[in-house]
């Protein structure tokens, strides 16, 4: 109860937005090769700068 006003931190809003572009990235991998290779190179961004904020 008390946690449902905790705000999120950034590596936690970059998880959830790493989640979901690995979802995209599994739908288009079996129809648009182009499109899925774009969103995995989107998520690696993301899993770098996670990586970064992890290792301060």
């Amino acid at each position: 109860m008390f946690g449902l006003f905790k705000s999120k931190s950034e590596i936690e809003k970059l998880q959830k937005q790493y989640e979901v572009i690995m979802k995209d990235w599994h739908r288009l991998s079996t129809t648009d090769r182009k499109a899925s290779d774009l969103k995995y190179a989107e998520a690696q961004k993301i899993a770098d700068k996670i990586e970064i904020l992890q290792n301060k």
